[in-house]
């Protein structure tokens, strides 16, 4: 029995799909917010916000997430040269 009957169980991912879930949670989260001001500046909050956000938001997430996963193996990697190794 589960502590609260409310919470919706589901199976999660093996770890071999975490190198393409961490940027696609990532990339779909920046782009939401980053499309929401970039169409907040030009726009203001004008009845034609919601839709030109949403256009901004998913063409600016069809570029962002295949950018994040070719960058991200250079981006570990000036990442570990500028940290210290955990001991």
């Amino acid at each position: 029995m589960h502590p609260h009957p409310a919470v919706v169980r589901f199976r999660r991912l093996p770890a071999r799909y975490a190198g393409l879930v961490m940027p696609l949670i990532l990339s779909l989260i920046m782009t939401f917010v980053v499309s929401a001001i970039a169409t907040a500046r030009t726009l203001g909050f004008a009845p034609a916000f919601p839709s030109a956000w949403m256009q901004a938001w998913g063409l600016s997430w069809l570029i962002a997430f295949p950018v994040l996963l070719l960058i991200l193996p250079l981006v570990r990697r000036i990442v570990a040269a500028l940290v210290e190794p955990a001991r």
